[in-house]
């Protein structure tokens, strides 16, 4: 969505439970859902625990579905996210996307748009959850640093891309909110 600006700070979350779960995943539960990797160049060279998920067919009345990644982290997530939707945004909408979302050290995000109709409408979330001091985040050309312990919200109209230079994994919680006014079948 944009939001005018190129990403805006949410403030402090309480991540550390959703943080111990992620960082405690075993390699398998990255590996067990791979469509986003396929589907999005851009996302490639990423791994994904995917909870929930819409590939937008048939905007705006679209299916949301749960995936692999629900039963190892809604738990901790839903409670999260809703906090989250009810401090910053209008009650009543979806959630049509949330993962969490790892970048490999030395790997790149290129800089893209979010094309889709999906992300006009809905609010990208981006709940870091293991960073390093090597790690950028550059929308609309401004880089910029995410630090565990706060939720952000991105303009994903914008052009953006992440880079980890660092030697350990970049991981984010990321969803996507659309609010009740903009989404029909979810």
């Amino acid at each position: 969505m944009d939001i005018e600006v190129a990403l805006k700070d949410l403030g402090p979350v309480d991540q550390v439970a959703l943080s111990d779960a992620i960082l405690a995943l075993p390699q398998a539960a990255w590996e067990a859902n791979r469509q986003r990797q396929q589907d999005y160049d851009v996302h490639r060279r990423t791994e994904s625990v995917v909870l929930i998920f819409t590939d937008g067919e048939g905007w705006p009345d679209i299916t949301v579905s749960r995936e692999s990644g629900w039963e190892w982290l809604s738990d901790l997530a839903v409670p999260l996210m809703n906090e989250i939707v009810n401090t910053h945004y209008a009650p009543g909408g979806t959630i049509i996307r949330a993962m969490a979302a790892k970048l490999l050290p030395g790997e790149v995000i290129t800089p893209h748009r979010d094309h889709h109709p999906s992300f006009h409408y809905g609010h990208r979330i981006h709940i870091p959850i293991k960073t390093n001091t090597r790690v950028r985040y550059t929308v609309a050309g401004q880089p910029y640093r995410m630090t565990v312990g706060h939720a952000y919200e991105i303009n994903n109209q914008k052009t953006h891309s992440v880079m980890n230079k660092g030697a350990d994994d970049r991981i984010n919680f990321i969803f996507d909110y659309v609010p009740p006014d903009r989404v029909a079948g979810a």
